[in-house]
């Protein structure tokens, strides 16, 4: 579907009313730069969901090895890709060049909004490009994990971890993010199915609390009904018209 003029105008309102503006952002702002979303209905999450356990803290903790081998094969097209910011991130970035003060809130793990130029980032799940030490907590650039098939930390020599939330591990800047969220004047939420827990109750929160909320997304979600304006389109597409 297409961004309509007036739901242009009606976003572009809410935009320009803000000035403190929380953005939630997930797998559908990465999608637009070309990396593939792993929980869509064609990602690789649908056709072999044991890749869930895969990922996980427990398997982690029971046979770092074999974890690693299977990270690197659910996420080598993320590791190795050279993907760049979209027009969705550069809107974002510009917002803030433009006087505004604006959180994301995202649940991409590429690095992408920093790379545009946004300053408040909060990565809630975490990263790729770093892998920290669990035993001592020092931290390893993605160059240094690449390198090595079991990555250990140089400084204790315990298996490294990658510095994403894996699944069985909490969220741990949730609180942060619904306060970001709760101080706003404006939630965006751009690119995410909002099917994921914790992080899909913030519009919840956000709209029960009187703050004018907006999605864009492509397809609808089961939470569109809390939204002052559903855009079911293209974030790039719908950003260009919003900046033109």
């Amino acid at each position: 579907m297409s961004v309509t003029e007036r739901q242009v105008q009606y976003l572009r309102q809410l935009v320009d009313g803000a000035r403190r503006i929380a953005v939630l952002t997930g797998a559908g702002m990465s999608t637009e730069s070309g990396i593939p979303d792993f929980r869509s209905a064609d990602g690789l999450w649908s056709r072999d969901m044991s890749l869930a356990d895969a990922v996980s803290v427990d398997y982690f903790q029971r046979d770092p090895a074999a974890f690693w081998r299977a990270f690197r094969d659910i996420f080598h097209i993320k590791l190795v890709g050279d993907y760049q910011p979209n027009d969705g991130h550069r809107f974002l970035a510009a917002l803030e060049e433009d006087g505004k003060e604006v959180t994301i809130l995202t649940q991409n793990i590429d690095g992408l909004h920093g790379r545009a130029g946004s300053r408040r980032v909060l990565e809630l799940h975490g990263t790729l490009l770093t892998a920290s030490c669990p035993d001592c907590r020092t931290p390893h650039p993605l160059d240094y994990v690449q390198r090595h098939e079991l990555p250990a930390c140089r400084r204790c020599g315990a298996a490294l971890k990658p510095d994403v939330v894996l699944y069985g591990e909490a969220v741990p800047m949730i609180d942060v993010a619904f306060q970001a969220a709760l101080n706003a004047e404006l939630l965006l939420v751009m690119g995410s199915s909002l099917e994921v827990s914790p992080v899909n109750l913030i519009p919840v929160e956000a709209a029960r609390a009187g703050i004018p909320c907006a999605l864009i997304n492509y397809t609808p979600t089961r939470f569109d009904a809390l939204f002052d304006l559903c855009v079911h389109a293209g974030i790039g597409d719908t950003c260009r018209q919003l900046r033109s």
